[in-house]
């Protein structure tokens, strides 16, 4: 029965990173399409543990933190950049 349920979740979070994509690429604005990115990056890290659990692996678990780290500093650098001009002052 979990299996069921975590392949109806591969398809709910595939849907999400498709529909990400769509605003990504017809978004009007900078603010928008980073704000979809930062959505994608959370819909493939829950992509990740779901196939960590799927396989019965940890190494999956350690993958998506590190891209959660990735993911957070580079939403943060590029909205100072946007308000600030620069990253590094």
């Amino acid at each position: 029965m979990i299996m069921y349920a975590i392949w109806f979740a591969f398809a709910c979070f595939g849907a999400a990173i498709m529909m990400c994509l769509w605003r990504i690429i017809t978004a009007d604005g900078v603010g928008t399409r980073v704000l979809a990115l930062d959505t994608m990056v959370i819909n493939t890290i829950a992509l990740m543990i779901l196939y960590g659990l799927d396989q019965g692996t940890e190494i999956f678990f350690e993958a998506a933190m590190i891209i959660a780290m990735l993911g957070f500093v580079s939403t943060v650098a590029y909205a100072r950049f946007m308000l600030r001009g620069n990253i590094i002052e």
